[in-house]
């Protein structure tokens, strides 16, 4: 199956603020293992070559969050879920294995519901250590000036170095 991209931005809404500049990309399809492709058991290895590093995996906190310092990609690994992208009134996105969500900094994210055995890989550009922010307008007011000092990351974490690649077309004008 061809990987199908989409992007979106999401509006801040005074307790999440997103990421006024970057949109979040959803590759589907991305490592699905089809036609010879690659299978969501390379998600981390082929993140970690593209420079996305200090990668885990396992299970979404089920709760809004974000990270302010630091652009994060998830891939999902195994099992389904809904990602809901943005805060309450952002975008749910289904997902599958070999499904890969990139967010830019300040995105709010959690696991709105997923199957059992529901497993992702998350990685950040560089190995970027991810502080862990919540609901709080203070709190999203002061991550303004964080979110723009993330930078924009040397490889896309699907496609690498691509000129074409979505994040490099999407994220640099």
């Amino acid at each position: 199956m061809d990987i199908q991209v989409q992007s979106f931005f999401l509006k801040e809404d005074g307790q999440i603020p997103n990421n006024p500049a970057l949109p979040v990309i959803f590759y589907q399809n991305a490592f699905d293992g089809e036609d010879g492709g690659r299978s969501p058991e390379e998600i981390e290895a082929a993140f970690n070559s593209h420079g996305w590093t200090n990668s885990w995996s396992g299970d979404v906190y089920d709760y809004l969050h974000y990270h302010s310092n630091t652009h994060e990609v998830l891939g999902v690994r195994r099992g389904t879920g809904t990602i809901l992208a943005g805060g309450d009134s952002g975008q749910r996105l289904e997902v599958k294995p070999g499904d890969v969500i990139l967010l830019p900094a300040g995105t709010g994210h959690m696991k709105v519901e997923s199957s059992d055995d529901f497993e992702v890989v998350g990685a950040y550009p560089e190995g970027a250590e991810p502080n862990l922010m919540e609901r709080d307008p203070a709190k999203a007011a002061q991550a303004k000036n964080t979110i723009g000092n993330a930078g924009i990351p040397g490889q896309d974490p699907v496609y690498g170095e691509d000129d074409q690649s979505p994040m490099r077309h999407k994220w640099i004008k």
